[in-house]
């Protein structure tokens, strides 16, 4: 099922493993460019390729945005985690393809991802005890078919599906949290 352009779990799509992208092309450039927007209008920090329905490891990123005139998110291609903290951290996450609901999800504080951008540049990004840090871990796990639900210890995963479940018998929308 979709809502507003985003794949809702249960959907199998967001379980499956992303291709990695071998070349740059303007098919990749107008899927990320359809992300950007469909990130923005959800009002998301962060959108993996998988819950546009499109199964390749493309990620977009923006936790630092107020509005349409500072909106300019990180695209990352084929995005790695190459260093993580052994210090696990709290946090506070929601997801546009689990509307509705939160969870308390254990990450590591601090995180370094390499990347390539659109332009083919490997690049690096080191996040520590923020929200970029979460949204990067969480945004590169929907490419492994990993939701935040899988997460979670099995009470706790029990606890957020039933959530899940009234918050879209309620008619939540990508973007809402509870």
């Amino acid at each position: 099922m979709e809502v507003n352009g985003i794949v809702l779990s249960p959907d199998p799509r967001l379980r499956q493993e992303c291709a990695e992208i071998d070349e740059i092309t303007p098919e990749i450039v107008e899927l990320a460019a359809r992300m950007r927007e469909t990130m923005f209008e959800d009002g998301g920090c962060g959108l993996a390729a998988p819950q546009v329905g499109e199964l390749v490891q493309l990620v977009l990123v923006d936790t630092t945005y107020t509005g349409a005139d500072d909106y300019d998110p990180y695209v990352l291609i084929n995005p790695k985690i190459v260093e993580q903290s052994d210090t696990l951290a709290p946090y506070s996450e929601g997801c546009l393809s689990i509307p509705g609901i939160s969870c308390e999800i254990m990450r590591p504080d601090r995180v370094v991802v390499e990347a390539y951008n659109l332009e083919g540049d490997l690049m690096r990004y080191e996040a520590e005890r923020d929200l970029m840090c979460v949204c990067l871990q969480h945004e590169i796990d929907h490419l492994h078919g990993v939701t935040m639900f899988e997460r979670l210890d099995p009470a706790e995963r029990m606890r957020a599906l039933r959530a899940y479940q009234d918050a879209l018998a309620r008619g939540a929308k990508p973007g809402e949290t509870e």
